[in-house]
């Protein structure tokens, strides 16, 4: 018998070019954002538990739209194109630039970002464009340190406490873990703070202990 999970049910929507072309403006999503090739597209597919769901590649900056998700319950998971990658043409990029920020903005329905960075290259300036437009927007982040199985346990608790300690002199709202969608660490811990971003019921869920993952929101 499958475990049932919060996010359990994502399906496709649509893709979408622009802002104009997502869903009304209305309702709860949360928003997967990342450099590209950071793992974003394997943390969402398996955090959802359907392996193709998003699209992964080794190609990075694949993700080139922006890609809607329902789930059951009806609330949303948008899959932002990735960032960064030098490959993609110059107006491309500029036009991701000012689509994410036409977003961020002003999105009603957004309640919350998963930001996912690759634990061997956290905080790039990409990633801290986004923490900006987070904290500007008042929006809570929910930061996934992935790839954690390419670090020893040791290197994976000291690169966290660093970035914890990289944001507490930030207006950061939000909270950062370890994660690995290989080895599935994290998992359980980043669904349920999804599923909290969401705003739904999580008193079902487990809850850990999960030391040296979730560490508490910044203060």
């Amino acid at each position: 018998m499958s475990v049932q999970h919060p996010l359990q049910g994502a399906s496709f929507d649509r893709a979408a070019h622009i802002v104009r072309e997502l869903p009304a403006d209305a309702g709860i999503e949360i928003a997967f954002a990342g450099r590209s090739n950071a793992g974003k597209s394997s943390a969402l597919n398996t955090l959802v538990g359907v392996k193709s769901l998003a699209r992964t590649s080794k190609t990075p900056g694949r993700t080139q739209q922006m890609v809607v998700f329902n789930l059951p319950s009806g609330y949303r998971l948008i899959d932002l194109p990735g960032y960064g990658y030098a490959k993609v043409p110059e107006a491309l990029r500029k036009h991701w630039h000012q689509q994410r920020e036409v977003y961020l903005s002003n999105r009603h329905s957004l309640r919350g970002l998963v930001l996912i960075m690759d634990i061997r290259h956290p905080l790039r300036d990409f990633d801290r464009e986004i923490l900006r437009f987070s904290a500007v927007s008042e929006l809570p982040c929910h930061l996934l340190l992935s790839k954690a199985d390419k670090l020893s346990r040791s290197e994976r608790v000291r690169t966290l406490q660093q970035v914890r300690k990289d944001l507490a002199s930030t207006p950061f709202i939000g909270a950062v873990q370890i994660f690995s969608a290989t080895t599935r660490i994290g998992v359980e811990e980043a669904r349920l703070a999804v599923a909290q971003l969401l705003g739904m019921d999580t008193s079902l869920a487990s809850t850990g202990p999960f030391p040296d993952r979730l560490i508490p929101p910044c203060s």
